[in-house]
């Protein structure tokens, strides 16, 4: 069992004549159970052990952080909580104990009752008697679990962060270069990318509440929620004439960027030419799945009437709309009719889940 004050007794503490001497017992005595206390209620485990590896205490964090009570550890040797592979390190510390030189605080591996590891933060000291000989160690380990999981969670915030910032500024990058090739006039183009720009913004906005929470598994959000977060602005005037449903279906990393400019692409000609340009005009989509497949069907009724209903194609909308089907590997069909259109687009689930 457990045993942390000192092994005297009151009578033989004051037995001595030497008032300085019978101070320093009072003392001793009197800080006893204080020590004890802070020693069983510690959340660390702290353990001592002789100089050949017999543990001789063992406190309630030690119960808890190992599983072995102190009935079951005192008088085993030390390393029943060692994993093999880190037997050098107890070696290591029993010849600096002896050599009287300090060993510093480390982090390493032990190993519970129940066989699983557990990350420590370990630090040791000698235990010394009167005469300054060197009894054995005492050992205070701090479960480390939770700030190393931390960090390598952290670790790989900072990458993908990184690889999303690359990506973002090669696609803004390219987005301004078309831009400047399709058009000759500054204020359109202007108005042109800042919108495009704008709809990456609220699409990247979608999975960040996520991102920190499950980032090594990886983030996204669903199609529905990113054609719902595009025509959110046009969706202010139109109100309820915009309807989105369907299957849920993850979009991934990879297909974010591409999927919102093709779904701004397809909510501006809706705006400018289609459905959302008349005060009557809906516009339905529904996400289905149809094997592994995810197929979108993008409804338009009630536009204006047109002398020529296909609008002409061949612009830098219609040319980032054909890049962006290509890069998922998808199809667009459309059927033009008299006051509405039809637009059906088909990708592979696997690449739209693509992280």
């Amino acid at each position: 069992m457990t045993n942390w004050a000192p092994h005297n007794e009151p009578s033989e503490l004051f037995a001595r004549d030497d008032d300085s001497d019978m101070s320093r017992r009072r003392e001793a005595y009197q800080a006893g159970p204080w020590l004890k206390a802070i020693v069983e209620n510690s959340a660390d485990a702290i353990l001592s052990k002789t100089l050949g590896g017999i543990i001789m205490t063992w406190n309630a964090g030690a119960e808890k952080l190992f599983g072995y009570t102190a009935r079951e550890a005192i008088g085993q040797p030390i390393t029943i909580i060692i994993p093999e592979d880190r037997l050098h390190e107890e070696e290591d510390i029993i010849r600096q104990l002896r050599a009287d030189k300090r060993v510093d605080q480390f982090e390493t591996v032990r190993r519970r009752k129940d066989g699983s590891l557990v990350d420590v933060a370990l630090t040791v000291s000698p235990v010394k008697d009167e005469a300054g000989n060197i009894l054995g160690a005492a050992k205070i380990a701090r479960d480390i679990t939770a700030s190393r999981q931390a960090a390598i969670r952290q670790d790989l915030i900072i990458h993908e962060m990184n690889h999303r910032i690359k990506n973002l500024f090669a696609l803004t990058t390219s987005l301004v270069a078309l831009s400047a090739r399709g058009t000759d006039n500054t204020k359109e183009l202007v108005q042109d990318l800042t919108a495009r720009l704008q709809s990456l913004s609220r699409a990247h906005a979608l999975i960040l509440p996520n991102f920190y929470e499950d980032v090594a598994a990886g983030t996204g959000t669903t199609l529905a929620a990113l054609l719902t977060e595009v025509l959110a602005p046009h969706n202010d005037a139109a109100g309820s004439r915009i309807a989105v449903a369907g299957a849920p279906v993850v979009v991934g990393q990879h297909a974010l960027p591409t999927l919102s400019l093709l779904f701004h692409e397809l909510a501006t000609n809706a705006v400018k030419y289609g459905a959302l340009a008349s005060g009557t005009g809906r516009l339905s989509i529904n996400v289905a799945i149809a094997g592994e497949d995810a197929e979108i069907l993008w409804q338009e009724s009630g536009a204006p009437e047109r002398e020529n209903v296909t609008p002409k194609s061949g612009g830098f909308g219609s040319r980032l709309e054909q890049a962006g089907v290509a890069t998922l590997r998808g199809k667009i069909d459309r059927v033009w009719h008299e006051h509405g259109l039809d637009i059906l687009l088909v990708f592979p689930l696997a690449q739209i889940a693509h992280r």
